[in-house]
C-alpha cells in the first residue's frame, strides 16, 4: 500500500510517499481502508522531533474510512461499516496511508450526512475540545467560556461544543475571522493583536488555551473565583496548577486520549447538524509535505485534511482563490 514515511526529523520536506506492506488486524482490531486523514499540530511536532518519544513514527491519527476486515473477537463492527476515530492516540497510528489498523473500540460509525473529509477533521481536535470542556472543566449552561485561537482546529470546534452545552462563548482571534466565528455562535470576540483579552472581557468560568506561554498566567487573570483553565499547549504548562491554587482557581494540562464515548458524543452532535468542521484545505496523500507546510504556517482557519481514497481536492484559499481539481 502507499503511505507517507520519513527517514529523519526535519521540516515538511522529509515526508515522502513510500510503499509498505498492508497491515493485518490483530485481536480486537479492524483494518480500515482510509478515505481521509486529518492533519494536526502534533503531526508536525512528531515529524520535526519525534514528540515525547524522540523517535521516527508513521504519522497521522485522525481517520475516516471503511472497515475492510476484522480481527478475532470484534463484535461491534463489520466489513463495509463507515467509521471514523482516533486510533491508539497518544501511541503511533499511521493514518497517512491507504490502510490502517485500529482497536475496534477506538472508532465509531460515521454519520451519513458527514463526508469522509469532514469526518477525518473531527477526531483529534474534536476529542481535545470535548475532553477539555466536558471531562476536565464540566462546562454548564450559562457559564462563560473563553476559547483562545478560536478559529483554529480545536478552537472552532470548542466554540460549537460550548454553545451546544448552553455556555456563552468568548473567542480570541484576528478581526478577519470574527464573522466566521459569529457564524459558529460565538457571543463575544476579541482581536488579540489589538486588545489585551484579560482586560477586555468580563470574568469567565472556563478558559481553553491551545497557545501556551504567556497566555497561561494571563488567562488566570481572566477567570472568576472557582474558574478553570485547561491548557492544551505543552506538558511544561503543568506549573500553572501551582499558580492557580492560591488564587482559588484550578488549572490543568491535558493530552487527548482515544475515547469511544467521546467520539459517540461528537458523532451525535455532527449527525444532528450542531457540529461542523471548517475545512481550510484538502490535499491528496502524495502532497502530505505541502499539507504540513500549510499547517506549520499557523494561519489556517479550521482543519487541513489528506484525501486518500477519494481524489477530489482543493488548494486552500489562504493562498488565493480556491482551485478545485
Amino acid at each position: 500500500m502507499r503511505a507517507i514515511g520519513q527517514d529523519d526529523f526535519g521540516g515538511p520536506e522529509v515526508l515522502r510517499l513510500v510503499e509498505v506492506a498492508r497491515p493485518e488486524p490483530g485481536p480486537a482490531e479492524v483494518l480500515v481502508r482510509v478515505h481521509a486523514a486529518g492533519v494536526n499540530p502534533t503531526d508536525s511536532w512528531h515529524r520535526a522531533s519525534g514528540g515525547l518519544a524522540g523517535a521516527v513514527v508513521r504519522l497521522g491519527w485522525d481517520v475516516s474510512g471503511v472497515v475492510d476486515a476484522v480481527g478475532p473477537g470484534v463484535t461491534t463492527l463489520a466489513p463495509g461499516d463507515e467509521v471514523f476515530g482516533l486510533p491508539r492516540h497518544p501511541l503511533p497510528a499511521g493514518t497517512y496511508a491507504e490502510y490502517v489498523t485500529s482497536p475496534a473500540r477506538h472508532l465509531v460509525r460515521k454519520p451519513a450526512g458527514l463526508s469522509h473529509v469532514e469526518a477525518a477533521a473531527l477526531p483529534l481536535a474534536g476529542l481535545t475540545a470535548w475532553q477539555a470542556l466536558v471531562d476536565v472543566a464540566d462546562v454548564q449552561p450559562g457559564q462563560r467560556v473563553l476559547v483562545h485561537a478560536a478559529a483554529g482546529g480545536v478552537g472552532h470546534l470548542a466554540v460549537q461544543m460550548a454553545k451546544a452545552r448552553g455556555a456563552r462563548v468568548v473567542g480570541t482571534a484576528r478581526s478577519a475571522k470574527h464573522d466566521f466565528l459569529r457564524g459558529l455562535g460565538a457571543d463575544e470576540l476579541v482581536d488579540y493583536t489589538e486588545t489585551d483579552f484579560e482586560t477586555a472581557v468580563e470574568p469567565v468560568d472556563v478558559v481553553i488555551d491551545a497557545i501556551g506561554g504567556a497566555y497561561g498566567p494571563r488567562s488566570l487573570r481572566a477567570l472568576r473565583p472557582g474558574g478553570v483553565l485547561v491548557s492544551l499547549a505543552s506538558p511544561a504548562e503543568a506549573w500553572l496548577a501551582d499558580e492557580a491554587r492560591p488564587l482559588g482557581l484550578r488549572a490543568a494540562f491535558m493530552i487527548v486520549e482515544a475515547d469511544q464515548a467521546g467520539m459517540r458524543e461528537i458523532a451525535a452532535l455532527a449527525g444532528a447538524g450542531r457540529l461542523r468542521p471548517e475545512i481550510e484545505a484538502v490535499l491528496p496523500l502524495d502532497q502530505a509535505a505541502r499539507a504540513h507546510e500549510l499547517a506549520d504556517g499557523r494561519r489556517t482557519t479550521g482543519k487541513i485534511v489528506l484525501s486518500v481514497a477519494d481524489r477530489p481536492f482543493f488548494i486552500p484559499r489562504i493562498h488565493g482563490p480556491e482551485r478545485h481539481f
